[in-house]
């Protein structure tokens, strides 16, 4: 084995599961008895997904209703950036935007853990919102992705491109 394998690291966002997760919240947030008459709603609005209510309380019990459908669609919730919850007249909102790719700062604490916890001979390299991880051991690589599954990063991690 003098060939080295590799795969990449990414933080990528399914749009089309979101997109699911979301309609389905709508159509439970309009079916629920308890938000009859209240005005609330999920949807989006241009890139981001807005949640309106009129109260901070339900737009909270709106947003767990939205969370439990992305678990349910296998879409990580550190992909939802939020914002301030903001009052306008009498209805209460809440603006989420998706996060996508790997910044500067998340790509070196990943760099700086391999570095650190992983397996010698392991080599990362910043390319981009991607990180490539390569190795001579396929074990050491497989090893890694499984330290990395544990750590307790404030990023949605995949590992694709797996060679």
């Amino acid at each position: 084995m003098a060939s080295e394998s590799s795969f990449d690291v990414v933080s990528k966002v399914d749009r089309q599961e979101v997109d699911n997760a979301l309609n389905q919240a709508a159509k439970e947030v309009s079916q629920r008895y308890d938000f009859k008459n209240t005005g609330a709603s999920v949807a989006w609005s241009g890139e981001k997904i807005v949640i309106t209510a009129n109260s901070e309380e339900r737009v909270a019990a709106v947003l767990d209703v939205l969370q439990s459908k992305l678990i349910r669609r296998g879409v990580s919730l550190k992909v939802l950036d939020a914002s301030e919850t903001r009052q306008s007249g009498k209805e209460y909102r809440q603006e989420f935007s998706l996060k996508e790719g790997l910044d500067q700062e998340n790509a070196k604490k990943i760099t700086k853990l391999i570095r650190d916890e992983g397996p010698k001979g392991v080599k990362a390299q910043i390319q981009g919102d991607e990180l490539r991880v390569s190795s001579k051991s396929r074990d050491d690589l497989q090893s890694v992705i499984a330290m990395l599954k544990e750590a307790d990063l404030p990023v949605a991690l995949q590992f694709v491109n797996y060679r």
